[in-house]
């Protein structure tokens, strides 16, 4: 055979990795893997706003690496996806390290060191690679001569170092150390560094071998997207999907309705991305989140308001990353064909449970099929159409109607009236795509009209047969005084 040898150009090379689309959370994410799969205990993130000149740095304590191993670290798909890897270890292509900081920053250094070993530390540069046309990876920067790096290795006496300079998005000529609107972006994205970071690494920081995760010298708190800690979260059965040969856990998770939370609690479980956006799948591969809020591409599953609180933990052993075609940046999957009917399947228990929570306004399911449980409305579905009728059941209604004497015609054209002109059309036009528009029942009533009316329908059990005891238990059951207090819950 005869051939030519086709070298890629670096500076092309370069321009492509810088371009993979990473934000500047996913591409700290990665770094973070790295530390990770370093066994550190503790990773130190930190950003220095200085202008042009400032920087971002990730230090761990991990086991470091001696001078041939951070080379390797620093060479394009040093390791690539055939390579062994420990069970702790977070890579896939051997590239994150570069893809992630080529992503963000002009300057890349690495500095590291084995117990007992030497410090060694490496640069690209990228004005260097593609000036000269070839691979340069610049020896340095030493302690001695660079501040920045002196700063982060006191103390330390082994680990890595990473650090950014000449980032990409504040090294432009209006930019100066007082742009306030520039300041404000960065300061800014470390906001959302850290919200991402709780989130993607929430179980390392969680579990009982935690890893301690510091921005800015501050600890990054954990996010549980299924809030198992709360006592109104629903957990549906937990499988297991055979895929050659290894298994995929499945369990899927129904929060509370918001209104069964404080304010604080309500607007963390809404998550980094908001509540219409963090609905769906979580992959996790090693505890490490994948994706967060994800339908997968799975058919007839779309985001909308009344699946807000499903939430489905998948976790994937490594070994199944070519399965799920997990992609460079470790942003995006695809589930294999033979477990998809499976994953639709328990999605769907997840997205009927959810919309039931959020019909019923937080109770939960087996209380709402109850027989005492009665709402003043029936909404149903009849050959494709919807009818919203007022409960003759209903106490109260029950009770208007039968005590209306010469009225009752009346009463009861009222209340065909009220069911023949519920105002859909506006409502569905004032909606918005999230929950937070609706209108709270007594909102603007005052404590005495809540009180009659709660007193009316009490009366009015009592008069149709209940005990005092029963037609309290019965009103603390009945929407909404389910979730108000008053002589009910005595």
């Amino acid at each position: 055979m005869t051939y030519e040898i086709a070298n890629p150009d670096p500076a092309g090379t370069i321009a492509s990795l810088s371009a993979l689309g990473y934000s500047v959370e996913a591409a700290v994410a990665d770094l973070i893997d790295n530390s990770i799969a370093a066994a550190a205990r503790r990773i130190e993130v930190t950003f220095e706003w200085s202008g042009r000149d400032s920087w971002v740095a990730v230090v761990d304590n991990g086991t470091g690496m001696d001078r041939d191993e951070l080379v390797r670290a620093m060479t394009i798909a040093g390791r690539g996806p055939a390579t062994p890897r420990e069970a702790h270890d977070l890579g896939r292509f051997g590239m994150g390290l570069k893809t992630a900081s080529f992503s963000q920053a002009r300057t890349m250094s690495v500095v590291s060191r084995r117990a007992g070993g030497g410090w060694s530390a490496f640069t690209w540069d990228l004005d260097t690679v593609e000036h000269t046309g070839e691979w340069r990876l610049l020896h340095g920067p030493d302690a001695a001569d660079d501040p920045v790096v002196a700063r982060l290795l006191e103390g330390r006496h082994h680990g890595t170092v990473v650090v950014w300079r000449r980032l990409h998005r504040f090294i432009g000529g209006d930019v100066t150390v007082d742009t306030r609107r520039v300041q404000e972006q960065f300061y800014a994205e470390v906001a959302r560094v850290e919200a991402h970071l709780g989130m993607v690494f929430g179980r390392y920081v969680q579990r009982r071998d935690r890893v301690a995760l510091v921005l800015n010298g501050n600890p990054v708190t954990a996010w549980d997207p299924f809030l198992t800690a709360h006592p109104s979260t629903q957990r549906l059965p937990q499988e297991h999907l055979p895929v050659d040969g290894r298994y995929i856990r499945v369990e899927g998770f129904v929060l509370p309705h918001p209104r069964r939370m404080s304010e604080t609690e309500a607007s963390a479980a809404a998550g980094p991305n908001g509540w219409l956006d963090q609905q769906g799948f979580y992959l996790y591969r090693r505890d490490r989140l994948i994706l967060a809020g994800d339908w997968l591409g799975l058919r007839g599953l779309r985001r909308d308001e009344k699946h807000n609180l499903a939430r489905i933990a998948v976790d994937v052993p490594a070994e199944l990353d070519d399965a799920w075609r997990l992609d460079v940046r470790k942003s995006t999957a695809v589930p294999p064909v033979a477990i998809r009917s499976h994953l639709l399947r328990i999605a769907g228990a997840a997205r009927r449970t959810a919309a039931q929570v959020i019909s019923h306004r937080g109770q939960m399911v087996a209380r709402a099929h109850a027989a005492d449980f009665v709402y003043a409305w029936r909404v149903q579905r009849h050959d494709g159409r919807i009818t919203c009728r007022i409960n003759r059941d209903h106490p109260l209604v029950r009770q208007v109607l039968r005590t209306a004497a010469s009225g009752v015609d009346d009463a009861r054209a009222l209340i065909r009236l009220l069911e023949e002109t519920v105002p859909v059309a506006t409502l569905r036009i004032m909606h918005e795509t999230d929950t937070v528009d609706d209108p709270e029942p007594f909102e603007e009533a005052t404590d005495a009209q809540t009180l009659d009316v709660a007193e009316r329908i009490y009366s009015a059990l009592i008069s149709q047969g209940c005990s005092p005891s029963e037609a309290k238990r019965r009103l603390s059951l009945m929407p909404p005084f389910d979730q108000l207090k008053g002589f009910w819950r005595s």
